[in-house]
Order: structure tokens, then sequence, then C-alpha cells
């Protein structure tokens, strides 16, 4: 395997070429440490203080439930054009599709258009417009004629397992840019949809469909919103955070979402590189452990601070409760990570598709400018996080425990800042 320089995306593996030009690819580093615009100690310093200072205002100042849920939003009079998009989507599909079929193996621009335009273009799409991929998605072109119903216990499972796979396949996966990789992995998705499409209607893709759901709880953030009867919405992001409703498996999506990126942020560093090149498991057998822990570790941190919280405010269950707090932050360590990658290799992949004769311009962002950003992402997600949980935890907990019992979320935000800031800048 060909060691990659730092920054590099783990699928350029594939691609010499794009080894070669690390300093291009800046998929979620930035360099060296001398690259901040600022110390790593006032990095640190920043966060820590921006989540003291919400978390005591919001205790001090917030005493009652303000967000609304699916009952906020001004309702927006519009009717998109559903069918034309989904038919020019399938189109989009399929010329990736051909890309991957008669392209050339090295610098195929299918991988370009999957990995960089596609999954990392749906964060900001999604943050924008709202859940564009269920606008977009061509699978809705199917009936919505349901055989049986949708089993209420498989929840979020489906889209969990989707998720997991598409990372895996990105970060572990001995060969990720190669076409028949990608392939492959389209094709299961193809016939998972298709088939649960047609035996639980369209139901099954707002669970099941991995991309759906990533863009739909990435959605809930934008200024426009969907209710759940599909009225389109002008809302707060808040509101929209609060109207994701708890469901089996919606904690294991989100934890995959966080913890595929943080082992995304670890598996750069030397020590793991040199252990994936050298370890008795190899690189896929290493990795995937890898990923798995990190997903473990997101997830059991997760659940013993809810437990916690709830034996300090005398409520059950409330893992599920919160898990829409999460969500802010693992869509901060998406753009955090991703960020480059996008702007910089989302130029590759129009040069590509298109066969344009341009160069890319790896000055379009600096490395103060990418640093920033990165920063600010996961410090807002953090912040956005325990202000989504206080108030949900007002709601939920009785009111002389409601503070107290929010103090394990607090902790559980403090963890998850400092290991996503050691992670991008350590």
């Amino acid at each position: 395997m060909t060691a990659l320089p730092h920054g590099a995306a783990p699928w350029a593996a594939g691609y010499p070429d794009v080894a070669r030009r690390g300093e291009a690819l800046l998929a979620h580093g930035i360099g060296d440490r001398a690259d901040l615009p600022i110390p790593l100690f006032y990095a640190y310093a920043g966060a820590l203080a921006a989540l003291v200072v919400s978390f005591l205002a919001l205790g001090l100042l917030w005493a009652d439930s303000r967000f609304r849920g699916d009952r906020a939003g001004v309702t927006l009079n519009l009717r998109l054009p559903a069918r034309p998009l989904r038919v020019l989507t399938l189109v989009a599909a399929a010329y990736t599709v051909g890309w991957l079929l008669l392209g050339p193996e090295a610098g195929n621009a299918g991988a370009y258009l999957v990995y960089v335009l596609f999954w990392v273009g749906l964060i900001p799409a999604s943050l924008l417009f709202g859940p564009v991929w269920r606008l977009l998605n061509p699978f809705r072109l199917l009936p919505d004629r349901p055989r049986r119903p949708l089993p209420p216990r498989l929840g979020y499972w489906p889209a969990a397992l989707g998720l997991l796979a598409f990372t895996w396949m990105e970060l572990v996966a001995p060969e990720p840019a190669a076409p028949p990789t990608l392939l492959a992995f389209l094709t299961l998705y193809a016939a998972a949809q298709t088939t649960g499409t047609l035996v639980y209607g369209h139901g099954w893709l707002e669970r099941g469909d991995p991309f759906e759901v990533y863009s739909t709880l990435a959605g809930q953030l934008a200024p426009i919103g969907r209710r759940a009867d599909g009225t389109l919405v002008l809302r707060g992001p808040f509101d929209g955070l609060d109207a994701i409703r708890p469901a089996p498996g919606l904690v294991a999506t989100v934890c995959v979402l966080l913890g595929s990126t943080g082992y995304d942020g670890f598996s750069t560093t030397p020590a793991w590189v040199d252990a994936l090149q050298s370890g008795p498991l190899g690189r896929a057998g290493l990795g995937t452990a890898g990923l798995l822990a990190a997903i473990a570790a997101v997830a059991l941190l997760y659940g013993a601070c809810l437990w916690l919280a709830g034996r300090i405010g005398g409520a059950r269950d409330l893992a599920p409760r919160f898990a829409h707090s999460l969500v802010p932050i693992a869509i901060g360590y998406l753009i955090a990570h991703y960020f480059s990658l996008l702007v910089i290799e989302g130029q590759r992949a129009v040069i590509l598709s298109l066969g344009l004769d341009a160069e890319v311009n790896p000055d379009l962002v600096s490395p103060p400018v990418i640093a920033t950003v990165q920063v600010l992402a996961i410090i807002a997600g953090h912040v956005a996080g325990v202000v989504a949980a206080h108030d949900r935890s007002v709601r939920l907990l009785p009111p002389a425990k409601a503070v107290a019992g929010q103090i394990p979320l607090f902790v559980l935000m403090l963890c998850y800042t400092l290991g996503g800031l050691t992670l991008l800048l350590a």
C-alpha cells in the first residue's frame, strides 16, 4: 500500500497521481500546526470557553422549553418539480456508472463523483436547502405501493448499516477508488433500495436509504424544512432538530457518522498508518477493527453519559430522546474533515467528469481559512448540541433536577470536543 501524505483521502491510495499531489489534496487535514492562524492551545481554550459559557448561560436563563419541533415554521407554498429532478438524478447516476464501467482505472471520474460531489456535497446542499436527497432520490420514481407496513422496530437500522458499509468502503477497503469496488457497492445499494421500496413503499426510503437519512438529518438544520405531513416550512435550525423523532437505530446512525469521521481523522496518523501496513491482521482487518472500535467508543460514551443523566434527573430511556443533539456535532465534524476536500478535489471532479482542459487550483482557499472553518465548525456543532440538549432536558426532567441532569451531557460534549480538535489539529 502506498503511504499517503498527511491529509490525503484514504481512497486516494488507488490514484498514484493523487497520492503524489498530496499537497493539493487536503481531505481532512490542514498541514502542520504552523499553518494554524492561532496556536493550538488557544483553539482548545476557545472551544472549552464557548461550551462552558453556553452551558452556564443556558442553565441560568433558559428555564422552559422553547422549541416546537414539527409544529414550528411558516408554511411555504412551493411545489417543487420532484419528478423531473429525479429523472435528471437518474441520468447523472447512469453517467457515473458509465465512467466506472468504461473509464480508466486510475484517475476515474466516477470515484470523484461518488466520494466528493455526492457524499461530501450532500452536506452543504442539505444545510442550505433541506433534505435534498429526498427530493432528488431516483428510487422515489418507483410506485409507492407498499405490500406490507414497515415494521416500527426496524427504525433507522437499515440506514445505520448502509452508512457503515459506505464508510467501510471509503476508509477501510483495500481499493476504495477502484471501479469494481464502487460498482459492487452501488449494485448492492440499488438492489436493497429497490427491494425495500417495492415491499414497504416510500416509507422504506425515509428510514432505510442511508443517503436519504444522511441528507435528512443534515437538512434538519436548514432554513427550509419539511414537516411529517410533507409540508415545506421556513423554520429555525433548533426547531428542525427538535422535530427529529426518537426511533430504533437513530442513535446508532448518528454514532456511525461520528465514529467513522473520528476514525477518518485518526487513520492518517503516522502510528496508525504504520500499523495498517505491518500489522498481522492486514490493512482491511485492522482497519475494520479500528473503525468499529471508534464507533463503539462514541456509542458507549454517549450511552454512559445518558444513563448517568437519567439517574441524576430521575428519568429513564433518555438515549433515544437526545439523539438529535448529536446531529449538529456530527455535521460539524463532517464539515471540518471534508471542507477542503470539497473545495479542492471538487474542482477535479468537475474537470475529469466533463473532460475540461483545466487545472485544479490548490490555492483556492488558504490553510488559515481552512483551519478557521474547521475549528469553527467543530465549536459551533458542539454549542448547538448543548443548546438542543438543554431545551430537551428542561422539557423531560423535573425542574429541580434539569440543570444537574445536564452535567453528564456537558461532560459528553467536552469529551467529543477535545477528541475532535485533537484528531483534527494534533
